[in-house]
């Protein structure tokens, strides 16, 4: 199991992460439990089709940033991808938000992290690691209430032999 995932970009996510159940059940596994999931560029065409265990897209009814349509433009690939992700994503109910072309955009959405282009990268792993750092801290507490329930049994346990022993001795 891992605790987070980030899919980067280039162009050829476009024709090989959407269709690909793999990934699909392995975005879909580490955001079912708890990780956190990030996406830049192009990465994001690895969301597109992933189904959570609750029935529903992880990307509907999200904030998300993916490369823009603008953009796609501009770098000339428009007449090449196979679709535009902007508008797929939207398709499959998220909410795309952009900023100016070639921009820094990072949007977070709960566990699901994602950036619009290149210059968003190290801005999505960022907070990625904030959202871990917090996964992390919460984990360490439940493991020490878990310690101290444990050890304030044991300590029960001991008192109560300890008061059967001296009410045998009398």
């Amino acid at each position: 199991q891992y605790d987070a995932v980030y899919l980067v970009g280039g162009h050829g996510t476009m024709w090989d992460f959407p269709d690909s159940e793999g990934l699909q059940n392995l975005v879909a596994s580490v955001y079912n439990t708890g990780g956190v999931v990030g996406a830049v560029c192009h990465g994001p065409a690895g969301l597109v089709n992933v189904e959570l265990q609750n029935g529903l897209r992880l990307v509907e009814g999200r904030r998300v940033a993916a490369f823009t349509n603008d953009e796609e433009v501009a770098a000339g690939k428009d007449k090449v991808i196979p679709f535009f992700l902007a508008d797929r994503l939207e398709e499959q109910g998220a909410t795309h938000v952009s900023a100016g072309v070639w921009a820094e955009n990072v949007v977070v959405d709960e566990r699901l992290v994602t950036g619009q282009n290149p210059a968003s990268a190290a801005g999505v792993a960022k907070e990625m690691e904030k959202l871990l750092a917090e996964v992390i801290h919460q984990e360490k507490a439940a493991e020490h209430d878990e310690a101290d329930a444990l050890r304030a049994e044991k300590d029960a346990e001991k008192a109560a032999k300890k008061a059967a022993d001296a009410h045998t001795e009398h």
